[in-house]
């Protein structure tokens, strides 16, 4: 599996001729191609057993009584979707671009979020930037990574209890900021910020987060945030964490304009 190490790495060789480029990129598309068909096979077959499970508890309910059936049950849900999160880590690179009017989008985003959340004890706020810059971007994956990070926002607060997940977006220019990537050329940028107060990420555990399959979540595969790393990298940006356990945690994510925006004003609340 390429770390996003090696996918940098692969680019810098590209960058160097249009032969390497050529090279490289067939290569990609063959290991691409080759997980994508290893996914499949598998998931039809898997599919077959979640069905015929199924059918096994519609006929004879007394089978929830039997000892590991639910654990069986759970098991093949698990790895039904561990088989979309490998999928879907293997097409991250592989963008349909347009532009983006991120007002707009950012807006209806959180609207719906906020709807999520009308039982819960969980506050969310927002504030976006006025004129915030347009980019080119796959807004089906970028709207997929933000709902990951809010959902994470989410639960991190124990079942029942109250905290506050906050998202702000903002133009920066690149001269603020040292977080972009290496081989940035765009000199302004959209920062979309989500943050919690919930229960945070111990500093050991912070560089793992991204690893794939490396997860301290029940029930996770450890595919979230990598692949939304790998999106927004995709993009040519970069997605980076900082959190301290009992304060919360904070995501930010840096893409780059198309356009230079009308003012370089933050916004207000």
């Amino acid at each position: 599996m390429y770390t996003s190490t090696d996918l940098v790495k692969l680019r810098q060789i590209m960058a160097e001729s249009p032969v390497h480029a050529d090279i490289i990129g067939r290569l990609l598309a063959s290991h691409r191609e080759s997980v994508s068909t290893i996914t499949h096979e598998i998931r039809n077959p898997l599919t077959l057993v979640y069905s015929s499970l199924q059918l096994i508890e519609s006929a004879h309910p007394e089978v929830h009584t039997f000892r590991h059936w639910d654990a069986l049950h759970q098991d093949v849900i698990y790895m039904m979707q561990l088989l979309t999160d490998l999928s879907d880590y293997n097409n991250g690179l592989s963008l349909h671009r347009e532009t983006l009017n991120t007002s707009s989008f950012l807006k209806q985003l959180v609207l719906s979020f906020a709807a999520s959340l009308e039982a819960s004890n969980i506050e969310f706020t927002s504030r976006t930037a006025p004129s915030l810059p347009p980019i080119e971007a796959d807004a089906a994956k970028l709207k997929e990574v933000l709902l990951n990070l809010l959902k994470n926002a989410f639960e991190a607060f124990p079942e029942g209890t109250s905290g506050s997940i906050r998202l702000d977006a903002d133009t920066v220019r690149a001269e603020n900021t040292a977080q972009l990537p290496d081989t940035a050329t765009s000199r302004i940028w959209l920062q979309i910020q989500i943050r919690d107060n919930g229960c945070g990420i111990p500093s050991d555990r912070l560089e793992d987060i991204f690893t794939p399959f490396i997860t301290f979540k029940s029930g996770g595969t450890g595919l979230g945030l990598p692949l939304s790393r790998r999106i927004i990298e995709a993009h040519g940006g970069t997605l980076t964490a900082e959190s301290h356990p009992d304060t919360g945690t904070a995501f930010t994510i840096l893409l780059p304009a198309v356009a230079v925006p009308d003012s370089d004003s933050c916004g207000t609340e």
